[in-house]
């Protein structure tokens, strides 16, 4: 009889091409032993659900994982990182902020809000759903708004960038890591074995999908699973989730490091050790079936 497990990710174009493989059964996870449920939910009903420890495996940003590393793991591939891109802080055009402009940002527990209390302390801050937040600085609901996944595409011209966050976070650290933004944890609860065999099978899913990137991106188009199609689809795929998703690096690492390091001393997250402390123990499937780990 198979284990079952709830995997959770969003909806954006980067999380559905990375998963799609597994969904489709390109890729055997534990020999066939495990099935992997899948759900869709916005990153942030994800962030607050991972609180709850509702997914047995979930996307998550890396903003949120200072509150729950008790209770979930990090998964090391499925990641996405910014390399001189990310999100980016709009206006309408022409405008200057005042010190305490209200802003939209998508959750408060993304990356990019913990970033953005950082760079900006004295901002009101309101939160909507990422689709919504071009809309809302349109109409004049807020001054500002942080624009996140597809979104960064294609911003309305009536729009222009105030900051980029990339520039933030360069700014903040004093150098140039990967800007991290989303990952994927664990839940602890599940026996290594399996949580290992997950692991592996979610990495592979990553490098299939990357090999076969044309095929699987046109499938998505055609199934109506992206919000983006034809160049914007492959631009926004190769910035966040190329083979730089699919296992972290140490740059990346570092990076991680910086963010919850920097976080920690502004008093806006929870201080964590060092981020590699919180992966799955590798060195069992060497010990178990004497493979290279």
């Amino acid at each position: 009889m198979k284990k079952r497990y709830r995997v959770a990710h969003s909806p954006d174009a980067d999380d559905i091409f990375m998963f799609a493989v597994i969904k489709w059964g390109w890729v055997e996870v534990g020999g066939g032993k495990i099935l992997l449920e899948s759900w869709e939910e916005d990153i942030e009903t994800l962030n607050q659900k991972a609180i709850k420890g509702e997914y047995d495996v979930t996307a998550i940003s890396f903003g949120v994982y200072p509150y729950i590393w008790r209770e979930y793991a990090l998964l090391r591939g499925a990641v996405s990182f910014g390399y001189g891109y990310g999100p980016k802080l709009v206006k309408r055009r022409g405008e200057r902020l005042k010190k305490r402009f209200k802003v939209a940002l998508s959750g408060k527990y993304t990356t990019n809000a913990l970033l953005f209390r950082i760079a900006y302390p004295n901002a009101r801050i309101v939160y909507k759903n990422f689709l919504e937040i071009e809309k809302a600085v349109l109409r004049g609901e807020v001054d500002a708004g942080v624009l996140i996944h597809e979104s960064i595409l294609d911003i309305n011209p009536q729009l222009e960038v105030e900051k980029e966050l990339w520039d933030i976070w360069v700014n903040l650290i004093g150098e140039e890591l990967p800007l991290p933004l989303g990952g994927m944890g664990i839940r602890r609860s599940i026996p290594l074995w399996s949580a290992i065999a997950i692991e592996e099978a979610i990495q592979k899913g990553v490098v299939i999908a990357n090999r076969h990137r044309k095929i699987v991106a046109q499938m998505l188009e055609k199934m109506g699973k992206v919000r983006v199609d034809g160049a914007k689809l492959e631009k926004y795929l190769s910035m966040y989730a190329g083979k730089e998703s699919v296992e972290l690096t140490p740059e990346q690492i570092a990076g991680l490091n910086a963010l919850y390091k920097l976080g920690a001393e502004k008093g806006l997250i929870p201080p964590l050790k060092s981020v590699e402390n919180y992966f799955i123990p590798r060195e069992y499937t060497f010990l178990r079936e004497g493979r290279e780990v």
